[in-house]
């Protein structure tokens, strides 16, 4: 009896093994089925990280590019300001020393003051046919 008692527990026991190996291999390869899924997922991600690496890259080479010309149109706007301001002082120099330019300040400034056209010709001393436009001229724009 004890050697049927023996068998049967070490059949027991071999069923038990057999069991315990069929369900470790089955976890083995879902474990290795999931490895392999997120191994896919590592190169994806991996593939997807060099592909914005290389994106952000260009957009980085660009955003240089964008930022020098910007720094080269500034210091042309400089320079034009700086020729603007030369030829303003200039234009002011000219208009200062020129005595014709002075009659015909001094003329706009009476049209604007609302002198007439007579006192703009006797005042300023010039011809009937300057003083009539000048005064028209500036009659209109101070009209709109």
């Amino acid at each position: 009896m004890n050697i049927i008692l023996i068998t049967v527990a070490l059949a027991a026991l071999a069923i038990l093994l057999l069991l315990t190996a069929v369900f470790g291999y089955q976890r083995l390869r879902q474990q290795a089925e999931q490895l392999g899924i997120l191994q896919q997922q590592f190169d994806a991600a991996q593939s997807q990280n060099q592909q914005l690496h290389a994106e952000l890259e260009e957009l980085r080479s660009g955003l240089i590019g964008v930022g020098q010309r910007v720094l080269k149109m500034q210091e042309q706007q400089q320079g034009l300001r700086q020729d603007l301001d030369e030829l303003q002082q200039q234009q002011q120099v000219i208009a200062l020393s020129d005595p014709e330019s002075k009659i015909y300040s001094r003329a706009v400034k009476m049209v604007e003051l609302g002198a007439d056209l007579e006192e703009i010709i006797r005042e300023c001393e010039l011809p009937r046919a300057e003083a009539e436009l000048l005064f028209n001229l500036h009659r209109q724009q101070r009209g709109q």
